[in-house]
C-alpha cells in the first residue's frame, strides 16, 4: 500500500497539488460519507479524520457519554469507537489511492496514536510545541516526554514494512501574527525532533498570512533549510489556507481560497489545507468541503500554467529563522531538551501565547501592505537581521484591527468583483503515476 508521504511525492512529480480538508464528524456513517466525497471530488485528494475536542484533551469518559447520549462532537473519537468500527468506515476507501491522515491537536496524543494504528492508519500531525503552547497549560517539557513516545510507537510501525508519516504543525502557530522566520524555525525543529525519534517521511507546514509576497519568501527559505537539515528523510511542505478571521462574503472566502492555492503553487508545496465558504459562520458541510477542494484545485491547475514570477527579494526571513534554529539546536544534541531550554531562555517566544513556558516577551504587528513584523523581539537572537526598523507595538485597538486585515480586504475585493459564473465542474487532475485514475 502507497504511504501518505509517497502518494504526495507521486502527484507533485505528476505536476498535481494534493488537496486536504479539516473534515470530521462523530457518527461513523457520516465520518464515512465524507471521505468518499473528497476521494469523488474533481481533484487530487487525500482524506481527513479529525479528531473531537474530547479526544484531543484525552477525556475518553465524556467522548464516551456525549456518543451514547447522541450529543453533537466536534469530531470524530476515534479511540472511543471500537476498533472494528472505524476499520468498517475506512473499508474500500482508504488505499493506495486514497490515503488518510487524523489530525487532532494533542499534548499528549499516545491514545489517538494508538487508536488510528490500531485501525490500520499510519499519518497523523502535530508536535510537541504547536499541539501544547497554543492550546492548554500542559507544561512543555511533559509534552516533549509524550511526543517522543508518539513518535517513537508510529515509527516502530516500519519493522512492519509502513512508512508511518508525521506533519508539524509548527508553521501554524497561533494561526496569525507569528512572524514568518519564527513559523520557519519551529517547524524545521519539530520536524528534527521527529525524525531523532525515527520517521522518516515528515512534512513541513507553513500557514498563509497576509501578504503573497512575503509568505513566497518564508516558503522558500522553509523548502532551502528543510532541503538541508531534513535532506535524510522523504519530506514536503505543506501550506494551510490563512488560519485567522476568515472573510464573511462567500466570495471573499473564495479569492482567499484561489490565493492559497496560488501560493502552495508558487511556494513549491506539494500539498494544501483547504477552508470553505462557510468558515466564518458555522462547521461546513461536506458539499462545502468538496468545492473547496475543487475550487482550490482549479486555482492551483491555472497557477501551475502560467510562468513562474521573479523571486521574492530577501528581506532577511531565512537569515533570522537560521538563527534561531541554530540558536536551538546549539543548546543540547537532544532536539526536545533543546527546545525546553530555549523556551525557558526565550530563545523561542511566541507573540502573544499565553503558555506560562512561553516567555512573553515579543510583539508583532502587521504593515499596512500586509507584512508581519516583529516590534519587539525579546530573548530572541535575531535582532538586526531583518530588514528595516521595528514597527510599534499594537495597542488594543491596533491588535484587533490587525486581527480583521485580511477579512476585511478580501471582502472589500469581492464586492468590486463579479459572481462568476456557473461553470461545469472541473475536469480530474492528473492522477500521479502509479496510482488508479478512479479518483
Amino acid at each position: 500500500m502507497t504511504s501518505f508521504g509517497a502518494f504526495v511525492a507521486q502527484a507533485a512529480e505528476a505536476g498535481a497539488l494534493v488537496v486536504q480538508p479539516r473534515m470530521g464528524m462523530a457518527q461513523a456513517a457520516l465520518m464515512r460519507e465524507g471521505l468518499l466525497a473528497t476521494r469523488a471530488a474533481a481533484a487530487v485528494t487525500v482524506g481527513t479524520i479529525t479528531l473531537d475536542s474530547y479526544t484531543r484533551t484525552g477525556d475518553l469518559d465524556a467522548a464516551r457519554r456525549a456518543l451514547a447520549a447522541g450529543a453533537g462532537l466536534n469530531g470524530y473519537p476515534i479511540a472511543t469507537h471500537p476498533v472494528e468500527v472505524t476499520r468498517a468506515v475506512l473499508a474500500g476507501v482508504a488505499d493506495a489511492g486514497f490515503p488518510v491522515q487524523v489530525r487532532h491537536g494533542s499534548a499528549a496524543p499516545e491514545h489517538i496514536i494508538g487508536a488510528l494504528l490500531a485501525a490500520g492508519l499510519d499519518a497523523t500531525e502535530g508536535g510537541p510545541v504547536s499541539y501544547c503552547l497554543p492550546y492548554g497549560r500542559t507544561p512543555l517539557h511533559e509534552a516533549v516526554a509524550r511526543w517522543q513516545r508518539s513518535c517513537e510507537l508510529l515509527s516502530s510501525m516500519r519493522e512492519f514494512g509502513a512508512d508511518p508519516h508525521l506533519e508539524t504543525f509548527g508553521g501554524c502557530m497561533m494561526g496569525q501574527l507569528c512572524p514568518p522566520s519564527l513559523l520557519i524555525a519551529i517547524s524545521v525543529l519539530e520536524a528534527l525532533f521527529f525524525r531523532q525519534h525515527g520517521l522518516r517521511s515528515i512534512s513541513l507546514s507553513y500557514a498563509q498570512q497576509a501578504n503573497a509576497r512575503q509568505d513566497e519568501e518564508a516558503l522558500a527559505a522553509l523548502g532551502r533549510i528543510a532541503g538541508e537539515l531534513l535532506a535524510d528523510v522523504d519530506h514536503h511542505l505543506v501550506v494551510y489556507a490563512y488560519m485567522g478571521v476568515y472573510p464573511r462574503s462567500p466570495g471573499g472566502a473564495r479569492l482567499l481560497l484561489e490565493d492559497a492555492a496560488r501560493l502552495a503553487v508558487r511556494g513549491g508545496a506539494a500539498r494544501l489545507i483547504v477552508k470553505t465558504t462557510a468558515e466564518a459562520h458555522r462547521i461546513p458541510t461536506v458539499a462545502e468541503n468538496v468545492r473547496a477542494l475543487e475550487t482550490a484545485a482549479a486555482a492551483a491547475t491555472e497557477e501551475g500554467a502560467r510562468p513562474r514570477p521573479a523571486a521574492p527579494p530577501d528581506t532577511g526571513i531565512e537569515a533570522e529563522a537560521r538563527a534561531l534554529i541554530g540558536a536551538v539546536l546549539d543548546l543540547d544534541s537532544d532536539v526536545g531538551r533543546a527546545l525546553v531550554r530555549a523556551f525557558a531562555a526565550g530563545y523561542l517566544d511566541v507573540p502573544y501565547c499565553l503558555h506560562p513556558d512561553n516567555a512573553g516577551r515579543t510583539r508583532s504587528s502587521i504593515g499596512p501592505d500586509g507584512r508581519l513584523l516583529w516590534s519587539a523581539v525579546g530573548s530572541m537572537p535575531i535582532a538586526g537581521l531583518a530588514e528595516g526598523g521595528r514597527a510599534p507595538i499594537l495597542g488594543s485597538a491596533g491588535l484587533l484591527a490587525a486581527l480583521s486585515q485580511v477579512q476585511q480586504r478580501y471582502d472589500e475585493r469581492a464586492e468590486r468583483s463579479p459572481a462568476p459564473a456557473p461553470a461545469p465542474a472541473p475536469a480530474p487532475a492528473p492522477a500521479p503515476r502509479g496510482l488508479p485514475a478512479s479518483r
